[in-house]
């Protein structure tokens, strides 16, 4: 039925359970596996008050968030390799998360795109209930939203 899943993350617990889903969904049907999560740009909105952003804050975003994506896919490629799936997994920064989940679907071939019905919220957050009902609104194969 689905030969490659991408499954999406951001590691927030609405996040675990969706690679869970995805995971099991994909070793019954011995499906592919990609994980994927987004970090976002650094807001143009931060810096010092005056709309200054300096480089170091900027480096300082870019590493942090290059760290925080670094956990979560370590987190779900341990939890795809105990449920006995191998996955491939990517990280795309600075991009939009609804546009950069639907471009890797369209590059590697997916045919079933796996997420969390929402996220995390505030300057933390990789993806946001919003974005999931992007991906549902603009997708080219099947979205399947986790609870």
């Amino acid at each position: 039925m689905y030969k490659h899943i991408l499954i999406a993350t951001d590691g927030s617990e609405v996040g675990q359970k969706g690679v869970d889903h995805g995971l099991s969904l994909a070793r019954n049907l011995s499906s592919r596996v990609t994980i994927i999560t987004v970090t976002e740009a650094l807001p143009l909105y931060a810096g010092n008050g005056f709309g200054m952003v300096s480089e170091t804050m900027v480096s300082s975003y870019g590493s942090g968030q290059q760290d925080a994506a670094n956990a979560i896919l370590a987190a779900a490629s341990q939890t795809a390799k105990s449920t006995g799936v191998d996955a491939d997994t990517v990280h795309v920064p600075d991009a939009p998360p609804a546009e950069a989940i639907l471009e890797a679907a369209k590059s590697r071939n997916c045919d079933l795109i796996v997420m969390g019905s929402h996220g995390r919220r505030g300057i933390g957050r990789l993806m946001l209930g919003s974005k999931t009902w992007e991906v549902v609104a603009h997708g080219h194969v099947p979205v399947l939203v986790v609870r």
